[in-house]
């Protein structure tokens, strides 16, 4: 058996083949003990591998036998948004619950964080499924996947894409909750800032706000910012509309960024919160506790949401593509700090 010198190419099956002088299915059988072959030819073959560096493929394995055992978990938020001060809460905390749940399936979870969002890392991950926070209509990552052929689950509807199954985050049941709980607080001038990005929640979002202020004969009043401006963004659009609404007396900022900075805004307009302005944010994190005020959030229940998604995946992993989508059983609930409800004057 001549065996070539080894290359600075990585070497493939059917370079093992020639020099075993063997097909590429008797090296596979040689190589995993699985089928018949005499012993040897086993050990020509396995000999060939050894010389040439050879080192079967952990995927091409996978994908034969069908057991999937390393999925990802990817923020499509920018960095602006997840970290920082942020700390990746929403990440972490759906990954935390994400990881467990993938383990009792016999799976291992990869994090992709927001850093590494626009470079594309998951060309280089050797994994057999995703799961996608909030994906934007023209979210790379997902479309990445899809030229894969990975299965991939998106937590929240990937806007003008059905054909990617999601786990319903109640985007619309969750601003009527701020919506309606700044109106109870005595807001008659609510105002709506929302990313400027396409994503789902931003959409139900406005189609809520619209709705609401219909309902209750408000004039609507919509501002959007770009997510990658983080907290100084959300500063901006909220000095702007201090400008052009100076009779706003709530906001419903939806990312939890743009509340911070637009708390800071309403600081330097001498405007008190939440005296003068109620302030909420949806996602009930690190930046709404830590701000000043204390944010008034929401609980999303994110374990529940991160274990239906990985529920989900599984089953697109076993080759059930049937399953669409599906909802938390959890509703989104309130969590009342002090940037919405003023609090009752003192006894003298």
């Amino acid at each position: 058996m001549q065996i070539p010198a080894p290359t600075r190419q990585r070497p493939t099956i059917a370079d093992v083949a020639r020099a075993a002088g063997v097909s590429t299915t008797t090296v596979s059988h040689a190589l995993n003990g699985k089928g018949y072959v005499d012993a040897r030819t086993r050990e020509r073959v396995k000999e060939a591998a050894r010389v040439l560096g050879y080192r079967p493929s952990v995927r091409a394995q996978r994908l034969r036998t069908g057991e999937a055992r390393t999925i990802a978990l990817i923020s499509s938020m920018p960095f602006e948004i997840a970290g920082g001060a942020s700390r990746l809460g929403f990440l972490m905390e759906v990954a935390a619950v994400a990881a467990a749940t993938a383990l009792t399936r016999g799976l291992a979870l990869v994090l992709v964080p927001p850093l590494m969002a626009g470079r594309l890392p998951l060309e280089q991950l050797d994994i057999d499924g995703a799961i996608v926070i909030e994906p934007t209509a023209d979210d790379a990552n997902v479309a990445h996947l899809q030229e894969r052929g990975l299965p991939v689950v998106c937590l929240g509807r990937q806007p003008a894409n059905d054909a990617v199954p999601y786990v319903d985050i109640h985007s619309s049941a969750t601003a009527e909750l701020l919506l309606r709980h700044l109106k109870d607080q005595g807001c008659r001038h609510i105002a709506l800032l929302i990313g400027a990005q396409q994503r789902n929640s931003y959409i139900e979002s406005r189609a809520c706000y619209q709705t609401f202020c219909a309902e209750h004969g408000m004039q609507p009043i919509i501002a959007v910012a770009d997510e990658s401006g983080g907290e100084a963004a959300g500063q901006d659009a909220c000095n702007a509309l201090l400008r052009g609404h100076p009779q706003i007396d709530g906001l419903c900022a939806l990312v939890d960024a743009f509340a911070v900075g637009a708390v800071q805004a309403l600081l330097e307009a001498r405007r008190q919160v939440p005296y003068d302005v109620r302030v909420v944010t949806r996602y009930d994190g690190t930046r709404a506790r830590s701000c000043r005020p204390p944010l008034t959030a929401v609980d999303l229940h994110l374990d529940d949401v991160a274990s239906q998604a990985v529920a989900l995946l599984f089953d697109h992993l076993g080759g059930n593509r049937d399953a669409r989508h599906c909802v938390v059983p959890s509703r989104p609930e309130l969590v009342i700090r002090e940037s919405s409800v003023a609090p009752a004057p003192s006894a003298v």
